[in-house]
């Protein structure tokens, strides 16, 4: 068993008796960074009550080899990082960006829509996805998260229609400065 599986193993009973929902494991280079949630959201009290409670259980269940970690233990914010595929499920219509392997066909990087996700793969929809729709394995993945449209945000929309609204207002924007431009060399030309 790794050491991210016992890692998990530990902390998920851990959060559940705190009321907190674990999101994500992270064990690299002497550091241990938990990810947790709950409805409403988690504030700073109940991170830090949730980091005494899972460093106290990690050095019991000696879950770390060596002893020796740093943990770091935060909530998902707005741009969460998607890793496994309940992470992808749940979030089904909403904006991502995602970076596949090197030796993936395709392109490496892409933005769009998860429009769908099962256990082995994601179908991800946009105007910028070859095609406009592109399935990829959980396997292909280097790094994936949400991206959260700060535009739609405070204009009170959904993210990937807002997206798709300024990106055709930019697109209109480019095509009448092209054409005034265009005017302004002609009045020049011609006068």
């Amino acid at each position: 068993m790794s050491t991210m599986d016992k890692v998990e193993r530990v902390v998920a009973p851990v959060l559940r008796s705190s009321g907190l929902e674990l999101i994500d494991v992270e064990v690299q280079s002497g550091t241990v960074r938990i990810t947790v949630d709950r409805a409403g959201g988690v504030d700073l009290d109940a991170i830090g009550s949730a980091t005494s409670a899972i460093s106290r259980a990690l050095d019991e269940a000696d879950a770390v080899p060596g002893g020796h970690y740093e943990l770091e233990v935060s909530s998902p914010g707005l741009e969460r990082r998607l890793r496994r595929p309940e992470h992808f499920q749940a979030q089904i219509g909403a904006m991502v960006s995602i970076k596949t392997k090197p030796g993936t066909e395709g392109d490496r990087r892409l933005e769009g829509v998860i429009a769908a996700a099962d256990e082995k793969t994601i179908r991800v929809e946009g105007d910028n996805v070859a095609a406009g729709s592109r399935t990829i394995s959980y396997g292909d993945v280097e790094r994936a998260h949400t991206v959260f449209d700060w535009r739609a945000a405070l204009a009170g929309t959904s993210a990937p229609s807002a997206r798709r609204e300024h990106k055709a207002a930019r697109r209109q924007d480019d095509h009448t400065d092209s054409h005034e431009r265009d005017d302004d060399r002609h009045e020049t030309e011609t006068r």
